[in-house]
């Protein structure tokens, strides 16, 4: 047994008072008259014999009840495998309030449980200790010190919050807010389901403070949850089918059967189908998108899952052009056979310039420029293609017959991409197309024999340098290049080995391969398109800078509306939200109220999707090989186990002071008892 307050065991001097009011009241004598003296001496004797007995009763309950109160004020305890902490303490609690909290514990939310535990953490110490409550949403309020009552009003104000955090930031988070304070004795608790994705205490070192695991387990670990969507095309066109690409996880050890998956688009609500997904992986589905107009649309897919549901909802947007702009670049005269396929094809403005009349600010508004048999690139048409190229734009190039190889190749060069060396005037055939590739995939209905393939009377011989990354296209029998693509920045290059005379190559004259070359062509990107975004990450939004004399975008979802980071780098806007965002949906910009200029949609962290936890077993292990084991310990408990009771046993050990305190005031009670009822 120890004390906490041992200084206080000074007080048992005082037990000298009962023992000198015993010696000088109790052994005064008092005269006693008798009639008949004969019974004297018997009387006197079993009086004396009867009150000795009396007094000395008396005076040892008087000297246990001030050797109790004593104790009571000392403190006394018994401790329990712990070093007992004494004075005034510094706590620091977290209670984990992301998405996974909200599975059930027998018959309550985790959430729940976890608030029931801090509130018994708390009321396990002292009035005039000091605590910390500490969530995921590491909010200013948690950064400090406050009293009990107000850490029990933060406990009562926890909510389920998109925000995760590793448990190695939260106990970094802990320590700096202990530091604040003046006591020597600083403690930690971290109440959580201690997922696998985001318990990363090993490699922790410090071992200033003591560090408590509170772990909290749910009666079953399922969920199903809508990990991401994309369009299989980089471009959504009007008026056509468009594959959206869905991916949908098990996250249990258990198949799951007829999970039913639905898309809202256009305010409709479209049953997609059911999908059954085996233990511990994923499907993906194909939601094929009919669009009937153009301009912006919002769009949700979901399914239905219990009782964790925050991922079985999936916002994005996307976003319609009218047209598509393209830019032929002619040496002298527009090629007839060019013109007509572009005309031909829905959607498509195109715009013809002469190479030494060149309109360079033109070239940011086009989704592609086709370089039509020139024979020189200057530099300044090199910087200005480049430019486009990397900011997304697709070039297509067809070398003149009599090109200048110098400039040719000084163009070339920047991308980087292999070069031209000599001009062959042999006719040649293209034997094969590359039909996994984004161009020419879904084009044609399996392998036609009689397919005609485009016939060159001349090309340019071109290097095949390996670090030039190309990707063949359209190759020659000999398996040589006769088109081939590059992915330069966020954009494409592509590079024709032949020129576009009718007179040196039939390509324009094969619309079944020439055709879907332009299309897809001027909508792919290297550029990934985003359709969604995830609330808690670090994700710059782009969309196009507007002419607008308003210069500060706004950014309003529902309920909530705030005023993003943002930077204009010639016609695109770069916005940042940091941590502005807290629920899932659709977030319109403008400039003026009213003028929606882009939406975007945001969703939550699929991070707390994966209900994988480490049971007291494990975080005991892994405790053990951390540099700071030493100062951690796992405190396991019942749901219904008396919390408070445990943490002080932990804290103080077996707290006697009650039961001194007991005692005292019994031995007052035998004493005035002795009193009342003895008579002489």
């Amino acid at each position: 047994m120890d004390f906490l307050f041992p200084s206080f065991l000074f007080g048992l001097l005082a037990l000298a008072i009962p023992i000198i009011i015993h010696l000088f009241h109790f052994r005064r004598f008092k005269k006693v008259y008798f009639t008949n003296v004969k019974f004297l001496k018997e009387v006197k004797e079993e009086t004396s014999a009867r009150s000795k007995v009396k007094n000395l009763l008396i005076l040892l309950m008087r000297c246990l009840a001030v050797a109790f109160l004593v104790f009571a004020f000392a403190q006394p305890f018994i401790p329990q495998g712990t070093d007992v902490q004494k004075g005034e303490k510094a706590v620091s609690i977290f209670v984990d309030n992301s998405f996974s909290m909200s599975s059930l514990s027998e018959d309550i939310p985790l959430l729940e449980l976890a608030k029931r535990r801090a509130t018994e953490i708390v009321s396990a110490y002292a009035p005039d200790d000091r605590f910390q409550i500490l969530t995921n949403d590491f909010e200013g309020r948690h950064q400090r010190l406050v009293s009990k009552e107000d850490a029990l009003n933060l406990i009562e104000e926890v909510k389920i919050s998109p925000s995760v955090r590793e448990l190695s930031n939260v106990m970094t988070r802990q320590r700096q807010a202990l530091e604040t304070g003046t006591s020597d004795n600083n403690v930690s608790y971290l109440i959580s389901d201690f997922q696998k994705n985001i318990t990363d205490f090993q490699s922790y070192s410090d071992t200033s403070v003591l560090v408590n695991f509170v772990p909290l387990q749910s009666v079953q670990e399922k969920n199903i949850s809508i990990d991401s969507a994309y369009f299989d095309a980089p471009v959504q066109m009007l008026n056509q089918t468009n594959p959206l690409i869905v991916k949908v996880t098990n996250r249990s050890n258990e198949a799951a059967e007829n999970i039913r998956l639905s898309l809202r688009h256009e305010g409709q609500v479209k049953p997609v189908g059911t999908l059954s997904i085996p233990a511990n992986s994923n499907v993906t589905d194909t939601v094929n998108i009919t669009i009937l107009k153009t301009g912006i649309h919002e769009a949700e897919l979901e399914i239905t899952d219990y009782p964790v549901q925050f991922d079985d909802k999936y916002y994005f947007t996307f976003n319609v052009a009218e047209e598509i702009n393209v830019l032929v670049i002619n040496e002298s005269s527009q090629n007839k056979f060019l013109q007509s396929a572009l005309k031909g094809i829905p959607y498509f403005k195109t715009v013809n310039q002469n190479s030494k009349s060149l309109d360079y600010a033109s070239f940011a508004g086009q989704e592609m420029i086709i370089m039509n048999d020139l024979t020189n690139i200057s530099s300044g048409l090199s910087f200005e293609l480049n430019k486009f190229v990397e900011a997304g734009g697709n070039l297509l190039v067809f070398p003149a017959s009599n090109a200048n190889v110098a400039s040719y190749n000084s163009f070339l060069a920047t991308f980087p991409a292999n070069d031209l060396q000599t001009y062959d005037a042999s006719p040649r055939t293209v034997g094969d197309i590359n039909r996994q590739e984004f161009i020419f995939s879904d084009v044609f209905e399996g392998r036609r024999s009689n397919m005609k393939l485009p016939v060159t009377q001349g090309n340019w011989r071109m290097s095949s340098f390996g670090s030039r990354r190309e990707e063949k296209l359209l190759t020659y029998r000999d398996g040589t290049t006769y088109l081939g693509k590059y992915k330069i920045g966020s954009g494409h290059l592509y590079l024709s080995s032949a020129p576009l005379d009718t007179k040196i190559n039939d390509l324009v004259r094969n619309g079944e391969i020439f055709v879907p070359l332009l299309y897809k062509s001027a909508i792919s990107s290297a550029k990934e398109q985003k359709i969604a975004y995830t609330i808690g990450k670090d994700e710059v939004l782009q969309t196009e800078a507007s002419n607008s004399s308003e210069t500060v975008y706004k950014l309003k979802g529902r309920g909530e509306e705030f005023i993003p980071q943002q930077r204009s780098v010639g016609s695109q806007a770069y916005l940042t939200v940091n941590n502005e965002i807290k629920e899932a949906g659709y977030f319109d910009l403008f400039l003026q109220a009213g003028t929606v200029l882009d939406k975007f949609g945001f969703n939550y962290n699929r991070k707390e999707s994966q209900l994988g936890f480490f049971n007291e077993d494990a975080l005991t292990e892994m405790s053990e090989k951390s540099p700071a084991g030493a100062k951690m310990n796992i405190i396991s408990s019942t749901q219904n186990a008396n919390f408070e009771e445990l943490i002080g046993e932990r804290s103080q050990g077996i707290v006697l002071w009650r039961w001194c305190l007991i005692a005292a005031l019994l031995f007052l009670l035998i004493e005035t008892l002795l009193l009342r009822f003895w008579k002489k």
